[in-house]
């Protein structure tokens, strides 16, 4: 399989954010990306989806109610290839129609948190996906940059502080939200996690200082999703996103924030017998199940299952576990005591 890093969540002056489609794209290849997803608010932008040099541009939408108080349920929509905002007062209504065009749902920042003064003096609410009872989406955006930084300034001191160490705030998705992303694969609902920028760019003023705190680039080397595609890309849209979207929908993938080290070539896998599956599959066992992950950089590993939590751990590049036990496993892996590396689980039956 072929390796995509991928950051599917950014904005544009079509929106909310600072830079034109050209400046997100430029950004994106100076980081390293190979495919880079603008989803203005309630704005779908016609004729700028295609190659740009080596990247590939997805333009997509970030879909809301605007005239829901208090604001809640931001839905990410890629490949439609039309405006679906009219639909954004029904979430439920929406994804349907986003699924009869062959698009794919992910439901942004799902759990969001924002400290009182963020919201009285920046008017920065918390706008996390409140309308847990829709079915039909693709996955959550399980870890979000701008919202694990907006939930981490409990103080103004602390927005001085992580404006010039902005490394620093990266620590994982919130619990909340892992707990309801494991609950829907227990629940018999297979939501793929993505990770995304929601990157726009801002010049923000705390007194005399004013900061762009968070370029795209920045952003673009921080937490990006990476897929597995089955075969090369053609540089034709046509072709390539229908490989793209079927990786993104099977969940073969892993987030991780690459700011603690290139997440590029990471594996992991199970294995029965003459069977194997990946991130996003099912395995079928044939007696014992080896199950297996492999990392460019050393870490510390757990392998967990949704419902029992760690089940094994390994220090170093690789861990390998030997188990008869079915049920649904995934892979973290830290580094310095962050969060960098989170998968999609391996579903075993």
């Amino acid at each position: 399989m072929i390796e995509l890093v991928c950051n599917l969540h950014s904005h544009t002056r079509f929106s909310d954010g600072a830079g034109f489609h050209r400046d997100v794209v430029a950004a994106a290849a100076r980081a390293g990306l190979d495919v880079v997803g603008v989803t203005d608010h309630n704005v779908w932008v016609g004729g700028l989806q295609g190659y740009h040099n080596r990247v590939l541009l997805l333009v997509g939408e970030e879909v809301h109610d605007p005239c829901r108080q208090p604001q809640a349920n931001h839905a990410l929509i890629l490949g439609a290839g039309q405006e679906l905002a009219p639909l954004a007062s029904s979430p439920q209504a929406l994804i349907c129609a986003a699924r009869e065009l062959g698009a794919l749902v992910f439901l942004a920042h799902p759990v969001e948190y924002a400290p009182r003064w963020l919201q009285s003096r920046l008017g920065e609410p918390a706008l996390p996906w409140v309308d847990r009872e829709v079915v039909g989406f693709t996955g959550l955006e399980l870890w979000n940059t701008m919202s694990e930084f907006k939930a981490r300034l409990r103080t103004p001191l602390h927005a001085l502080y992580y404006a010039f160490f902005p490394h620093r705030f990266l620590f994982g998705p919130f619990p909340e939200a892992v707990r309801w992303w494991e609950q829907l694969w227990l629940s018999e609902i297979p939501a793929v996690a993505i990770g995304g920028a929601d990157a726009h760019a801002h010049l923000y003023a705390l007194g005399p200082l004013r900061r762009v705190l968070f370029p795209y680039e920045w952003l673009f080397r921080a937490v990006n999703t990476h897929i597995l595609v089955d075969h090369p890309l053609q540089r034709r849209v046509e072709e390539d996103w229908p490989l793209i979207r079927d990786a993104l929908q099977a969940g073969r993938a892993w987030v991780a924030n690459d700011l603690l080290g290139s997440s590029r070539g990471f594996r992991f896998e199970a294995y029965s017998g003459h069977r194997r599956a990946t991130m996003g599959e099912t395995l079928r066992r044939a007696g014992a199940v080896q199950m297996e992950a492999v990392a460019p950089l050393p870490g510390e590993f757990r392998l967990i299952r949704f419902g029992d939590g760690v089940v094994a751990r390994a220090r170093g590049r690789m861990l390998r576990h030997l188990t008869a036990e079915p049920g649904i496993y995934r892979i973290q892996v830290y580094r310095g005591g962050r969060l960098w590396i989170l998968t999609n689980p391996i579903r075993v039956i």
